[in-house]
């Protein structure tokens, strides 16, 4: 892993070193020293990343909050100049994937023994240097699957499930998973308010900024396991990449729907209309590009971002979306454009993990991000038991859990990492105000917005751009004295 000091321009002397880390999630971990070296007037925010985040909940990559640091990520190659044009492209799209083998080409049992091999494998070294591992269990495929690896190559593993919200409850099949495997099991019920205190606590240390709707949780369930004695996280994150995401009737719709329009906030003003998430959620898509209708959540629309910053900043955060644009034109179908956006993504729904530990001072481990794992998969797993014909994904996972388990609810319709919005929003409305009063130089709408809105905040499609704005404020202000008070230069605007 190497990151750099990028020399200045000869005819800029002026400027600020230029920083690029590398941001590969198959790395042991990742370097963010140079950013420690950052002098004050060196550490400039971004605005047009502060304009993604509240858009997509994540900094388009190889940007980052950091006008002067980039990142490579994954699709991006480390040695390029991420400051130059970098060029993106992911090598393991399923039409880029040589032949694989047929599905009688080799039995079922071999390739699940395989699989468990490698899994173990990639969870003793990502977890090696860990005294007092904590695992952050849902009870999905994914989970189960990294437990059942771990009862062997870590049977010392705590298992934490976070119950976030009331639309789903995980516990009970994850505390069966783990306690039949023999694993310590232990629940975390969300308080919002405790969440954020967690999060605003552990901020300063942070590196970087992403807005994941799991951040919160994270900082959580991470402050948990610290007080616990705990010194490692392990994730069961990065298997989507290489296994695949059948798409299904629900985004093929939101796709159609998805068409940039610019609709007239007044629409959503009528009572029957802001008090129904459905209604707000399809008025929004309607507005969205279809690509970034892939990315989840309820966001600011380009309407709202542009009032939120008082300019058309909009505009510059949908333009970096066409350094995606030659890999999105040639992904050959649906599942592989969806497969593209969880990689582009996928940079903030490793980073929370990355920067909240390294906040914490703690080890993380997410074995799925491993690179002789993903190699096997993609390669020598057959087409039918990566996706089947019928649509149903992760068949392989699916026949190593069943060889432990009966079905268990959540491999059949998992649930996702679920957090109290509206309890947020409840609890904490008068101090996410205030941060937006000491930011109106950066955000001189946020204050207005957050008015406007206070008696919609029942309803999650708001409190899901509350949320937003909550991880988001607190952030830029403890860094606000490197906000350029120009904002943006003139000739980087895209008009």
């Amino acid at each position: 892993m190497t990151s750099a000091m990028l020399p200045q321009k000869k005819h800029d002397t002026l400027a600020p070193a230029q920083i690029q880390l590398n941001a590969s999630p198959y790395q042991e971990e990742v370097d963010f020293s140079p950013l420690d070296r950052l002098e004050r007037g060196e550490a400039s925010l971004d605005p047009v990343s502060i304009a993604d985040l509240l858009r997509n909940t994540f900094v388009y990559p190889p940007h980052t909050i950091y006008r002067n640091a980039k990142v490579a990520s994954s699709g991006f190659d480390p040695l390029q100049d991420m400051h130059d044009n970098p060029r993106f492209h992911y090598p393991f799209q399923s039409a880029l994937a040589p032949p694989r083998p047929a599905p009688d080409a080799v039995d079922d049992d071999t390739l699940v023994k395989t699989y468990h091999r490698l899994l173990c494998e990639a969870a003793a070294r990502a977890t090696a240097r860990m005294r007092a591992p904590w695992f952050f269990q849902s009870g999905g495929k994914d989970s189960t699957s990294m437990a059942i690896a771990l009862a062997d190559v870590r049977p010392d593993t705590t298992c934490l499930t976070y119950l976030g919200g009331r639309e789903e409850n995980e516990v009970a099949s994850a505390r069966f998973v783990a306690r039949k495997l023999g694993l310590r099991h232990e629940a975390l019920v969300c308080d919002p308010g405790r969440a954020y205190d967690r999060y605003l606590a552990m901020l300063p240390r942070m590196p970087l900024l992403t807005a994941d709707f799991a951040v919160l949780s994270y900082a959580d369930l991470a402050t948990e396991v610290r007080q616990r004695h705990g010194d490692g996280i392990i994730d069961a994150i990065g298997a989507d990449e290489y296994f695949g995401t059948p798409v299904h009737s629900k985004e093929r719709i939101l796709a159609l729907l998805a068409r940039s329009l610019r609709l007239p906030q007044a629409l959503f003003r009528p009572r029957w209309v802001n008090r129904s998430f459905e209604l707000c959620f399809i008025l929004a898509t309607l507005q969205m590009d279809e690509f970034e209708r892939y990315f989840p959540g309820s966001r600011f629309n380009n309407a709202e971002v542009d009032d939120l910053f008082g300019w058309n900043i909009s505009a510059n955060s949908r333009q970096r979306l066409e350094t995606f644009r030659a890999d999105i034109d040639a992904a050959a179908s649906m599942e592989a454009q969806r497969r593209l956006s969880l990689i582009i993504v996928g940079s903030a729904h490793v980073a929370k993990g990355i920067y909240t530990a390294r906040a914490m001072s703690m080890w993380l481990a997410q074995p799925y991000l491993d690179p002789d794992l993903r190699d096997w998969v993609f390669n020598e797993v057959p087409d039918e038991l990566l996706i089947s014909p019928s649509g149903v994904n992760k068949v392989l996972m699916r026949k190593h859990i069943a060889q432990h388990f009966q079905e268990l609810p959540y491999v059949k319709a998992k649930g996702c990492f679920r957090f109290d919005l509206r309890g947020l929003a409840k609890q904490r409305f008068d101090q996410v105000y205030a941060f937006a009063e000491q930011t109106r130089s950066v955000l001189p709408g946020a204050s207005k917005w957050l008015e406007t809105h206070r008696d919609r905040l029942d309803n999650k499609f708001f409190a899901s751009k509350f949320y937003l704005l909550a991880v988001t404020l607190p952030w830029v202000l403890s860094r606000m004295h490197s906000v350029p008070h120009s904002t943006i230069r003139a000739e980087e605007r895209v008009s």
